[in-house]
């Protein structure tokens, strides 16, 4: 044990579930005092899962190893001894931590919970760093001894591959980031916007005028030895915030909030279509991963509102030509057909296949438009692949065209298209003003670089694309979550079926007045059961 180091290991009993039954109890001081951190599982070799008495043995080795700052010996009981070495090390010498309890709560077969409390310090300053996490024991390939199954984020939850912890200055100083309006954006009264507000300090943090405190902090170092923070844990000694003006409104991102909370991982985002500025931001789900901005899936019939387009563009047809609804439709060798229900309808128009949403009116239709030009499209003239700078981490969306039947399930939203909220939010916007207008999160007076660039559309296929969505908001598939929203309104639902996903995702992009907004809501059906309110309880809001 390296010296200066104090130790404090709590001994509340600890009973491990497997099978469904309890086995034993234990007290980790047992562990420590006993004075031996090698395992005594025997030098016999072993197969099969770990049993009750090696996952209780091993987790309170390893555990035991870890509390006395033993890195050494905690590795060994783990599969990845190298990497949990160095982990493990900077747990004390990078770190700053002087103090560590680790009490189990919880464990369930292989699976064994504990909470940690570490006491860091830095200097006078000393805090005491508060969390929970856990551990799985496996059987190793090669020994046959019952180990640790190690990532850093046994240490840290926050933790991955490349990641350790650090307490020190920080990287970057705080900054305060404010909406449109000068309200001041906070996690505590805004969850979704927790990433999204680390990314900004990160990138922002040294232009914006603040000087940064002492923090412990999750590093992650890349491949190329480039090395940047993940997230702030804990605050040993504040810094002085720099003011950051952001695009987002308020309004608009408190609706977001209240919205998807109501649907499990569900995602929305809100762009003034005018500029392309992004109004509001928001996900069920409160992790790292900010699934609006940085996800990628298939978006089902929204895409239409993009095919649509393109079949304009390309002289196929137009929003009052013919776009024939029949019950199937093959291409390239796959059958596609329609929603349950759909009535064929052998004289629709384009604007009437699109409000009703009809699949097979689109496939027929994909053979005179081809997907040499359907992927043009989505890149030329709505800007898809091109790169996007929205100031934090996000994904541009990518419509893949790999030559079979999948070219023409992309014409309706499946096969090779991977999109976002933000993507189709952005798709939105396009489609009513005519004009691409790269989404962006920080005011154009404070980060002015170069953004990604498309040509548009002609002014008559924004004028088809906004009566067709009239006409889907008042009178077609979105009609009913659309029912309440004010002003000049439009909007396109969407289900995407997923291989081997029971329930559709659901989708639905729409537009009030210059807002646009697009959200998803993953195994949620019908495009208008679940994405379709909260879109609408997002332009009822405004900006």
């Amino acid at each position: 044990m390296r010296k200066g180091v104090k130790v404090a290991v709590v001994g509340g009993v600890f009973t491990v579930m497997l099978g469904g039954a309890a086995y034993g109890g234990y007290n980790l001081v047992t562990a420590v005092t006993g004075g031996n951190t090698v395992s005594s599982q025997g030098s016999e070799y072993k197969s099969g899962p770990p049993s009750g008495d090696e996952i209780k043995e091993t987790s309170e080795q390893f555990l035991a190893a870890w509390a006395k700052n033993d890195p050494a010996a905690a590795a060994r009981l783990t599969d990845y001894a190298d990497n949990a070495m160095r982990v493990l090390e900077d747990w004390h010498d990078r770190a700053r931590i002087t103090h560590t309890e680790l009490t189990p709560t919880k464990a369930t077969g292989p699976k064994v919970a504990f909470h940690v409390e570490a006491t860091v310090a830095y200097g006078k300053k000393k805090r005491t760093l508060s969390y929970d996490s856990s551990l799985k024991v496996v059987r190793g390939r090669t020994t046959g001894r019952a180990l640790v199954d190690w990532s850093p984020a046994v240490v840290h939850p926050a933790m991955g591959q490349g990641d350790t912890l650090v307490t020190g200055e920080a990287a970057a100083p705080p900054i305060e980031a404010v909406g449109r309006d000068g309200t001041v954006l906070t996690k505590a009264t805004y969850p979704s916007l927790g990433p999204v507000l680390d990314q900004l300090r990160a990138k922002y943090g040294d232009s914006a005028g603040g000087s940064p405190g002492i923090e412990t902090y999750v590093e992650h170092t890349d491949a190329n030895g480039e090395q940047t923070v993940k997230k702030t844990l804990l605050t040993l000694a504040k810094g002085t915030p720099g003011r950051l003006p952001t695009t987002i409104s308020a309004t608009a991102q408190a609706a977001a909030e209240r919205a998807v909370k109501k649907y499990p991982d569900s995602s929305v985002v809100a762009v003034e279509a005018s500029t392309g500025e992004v109004l509001a931001v928001a996900n069920q789900a409160k992790g790292e991963f900010n699934a609006a901005f940085q996800g990628g899936t298939a978006p089902g019939s929204v895409m239409k509102i993009l095919t649509a387009a393109a079949l304009i563009d390309n002289g196929v047809t137009s929003a009052n030509g013919p776009a024939p609804c029949p019950d199937s439709a093959v291409a390239l060798s796959q059958t596609f057909h329609n929603l349950k229900g759909m009535r064929p309808d052998g004289d629709a128009t384009l604007a009437d296949s699109f409000a009703r949403s009809c699949n097979t009116a689109f496939i027929k239709l994909s053979d005179d438009l081809g997907a040499a030009k359907f992927a043009a499209e989505a890149e030329d003239r709505f800007g898809l692949g091109k790169d996007w700078k929205t100031g934090i981490v996000s994904r541009d969306g990518s419509v893949e065209m790999p030559g079979d039947s999948d070219d023409a399930a992309a014409m309706i939203g499946q096969g090779k298209v991977q999109v976002n909220a933000l993507n189709m939010a952005s798709v939105t916007a396009t489609a009513i003003t005519g004009a691409f207008h790269q989404p962006v999160l920080v005011s154009r007076k404070i980060d002015d670089h170069p953004l990604a660039e498309a040509k548009g559309l002609e002014p008559g296929t924004s004028a088809q694309l906004r009566q067709m969505m009239r006409l889907t908001a008042t009178s077609g598939t979105a009609a009913t979550a659309m029912a309440g929203v004010p002003g000049d309104k439009g909007a396109k639902t969407g289900s995407a079926e997923l291989d081997g996903q029971g329930d559709a995702d659901s989708w639905f992009a729409g537009y009030r007045d210059d807002v646009t907004a697009a959200a998803t809501v993953p195994r949620g059906g019908h495009g208008g059961d679940a994405a379709g309110p909260i879109v609408a309880a997002v332009l009822r809001a405004g900006a």
